[in-house]
């Protein structure tokens, strides 16, 4: 170092690199994208990111709460408020370069423009492995070839 040699790094080194700059240890970037939406909002998603070519979700019924008012409802004369809301959590793991794709498929069919049309985070995936064959990396995601070109 310092006489312009390059330093190849291996092993926890080369993991606390690839890490630090969002890359898995094949130098690849993957990518969790998760949203909180309203119910009737994930059938059109789910259809279009088919058609996409993303056809690996998982969904899960959750509760939540946020800006989005309480129910209020009577039960057996007194009044109950419910501030926990259902939402669909609905979670992939695509390449670095589809995020976009997939977040504007989301917002495309998940905003109303009323509070409690729900959020969507992205957050950065190490590494993946596909439990049957032991694969590693994008290998194991189920994306079709470069689906964002499609769209362009």
């Amino acid at each position: 170092p310092g006489s312009g040699a390059r330093r190849v790094l291996t092993g926890s080194d080369a993991a606390g690199y690839h890490a630090h700059r969002g890359l898995n240890s094949r130098g690849s970037r993957m990518k969790k994208i998760e949203a909180f939406i309203r119910h009737e909002a994930f059938e059109p998603i789910r259809n279009e990111l088919l058609e996409l070519g993303f056809p690996s979700l998982s969904i899960s019924e959750v509760k939540g709460s946020g800006r989005q008012k309480g129910i209020t409802e009577r039960y057996r004369g007194a009044e109950l408020t419910n501030y926990l809301r259902p939402k669909v959590k609905l979670e992939c793991v695509v390449a670095d370069r589809d995020v976009q794709t997939i977040v504007d498929t989301i917002l495309k069919h998940a905003r109303t423009g009323a509070v409690g049309d729900g959020k969507v985070f992205v957050l950065p995936v190490e590494e993946s492995y596909r439990v049957r064959t032991g694969e590693a990396g994008e290998e194991v995601l189920q994306a079709h070839p470069d689906p964002a070109a499609a769209t362009t």
